[in-house]
């Protein structure tokens, strides 16, 4: 009786963290290139007990009792957002899978699912955030207009009217990309789950391809999250009145007197 009430504050602490990536989701609805978080939940381990009242003839054996649930992990769900246009050469969206590498400050590498663009003062082509995409892009000084074409290629049309490439965006791929860390605007970081980033060309290998002129919108669905939302705190529910139950068992057993 005792055990059903950690069962339950058990299985409440896993739905409030449920509900948590829930309300992140919410936040983040119109976040563009954002990625939904999903909750992941595990049992707990089981403890052996011994039957109480075997049947007449039955071994005495034991039973396994679960010891309720909990939060295992917040996964990353990278299915593609809507395409959303813009007037701004320097919006570049992916159109499928993949991630581009970015080089952060600190010398590790960062992947992104793009978005707005910026030219920093040395003329290097970087998120709107300040990190530089790897392999680095440098623009002539001179640039009056971006040109992203849908296989990767970039492009520089300069004062004199000429266009110039400049170099190429590639894509990296994950074997699985939902173990990616995420590390805040929009920027993830490989681990030992999600594997080694896999370079390649846009559009080859099932890398998909870019869209200039576009940003990708989160892929949050409002309606599934509500659902989710209302199952959390139906489950939340339903646990907090396990230990109710179970404190009002107790006291009753608590109350006996012999007669």
């Amino acid at each position: 009786m005792i055990d059903a009430l950690y069962v339950g504050a058990a299985g409440m602490a896993a739905q409030q963290s449920g509900l948590e990536a829930v309300a992140n989701n919410l936040a983040n609805m119109n976040t563009p290139a954002y990625k939904r978080s999903q909750a992941v939940f595990d049992d707990l381990v089981y403890r052996e007990t011994a039957r109480q009242m075997p049947a007449q003839g039955e071994a005495a054996g034991s039973v396994m009792q679960g010891l309720g649930s909990r939060l295992s992990a917040v996964e990353k769900v990278f299915s593609q957002g809507d395409l959303r246009p813009s007037e701004s050469d320097f919006d570049v969206a992916i159109n499928g899978d993949g991630f581009v590498a970015i080089g952060n400050p600190d010398g590790s590498q960062l992947y992104s699912r793009l978005g707005a663009l910026r030219v920093s003062e040395d003329g290097l082509l970087q998120l709107r955030s300040g990190q530089t995409l790897e392999p680095a892009i440098t623009l002539p000084r001179d640039t009056r207009k971006l040109i992203v074409a849908e296989d990767g290629r970039v492009s520089a049309q300069t004062a004199d009217g000429s266009t110039l490439e400049v170099g190429r965006i590639e894509l990296a791929m994950f074997n699985n990309p939902s173990a990616l860390k995420p590390m805040g605007e929009g920027l993830y970081q490989a681990t030992e789950q999600s594997g080694a980033a896999q370079m390649g060309r846009v559009g080859e290998e099932g890398r998909g391809k870019l869209a200039q002129k576009y940003l990708e919108g989160s892929n949050v669905k409002m309606a599934d999250e509500l659902v989710n939302m209302m199952l959390a705190q139906r489950a939340f529910e339903a646990n907090s009145r396990i230990i109710q139950a179970a404190d009002e068992m107790q006291s009753i057993v608590n109350n006996l007197r012999r007669g």
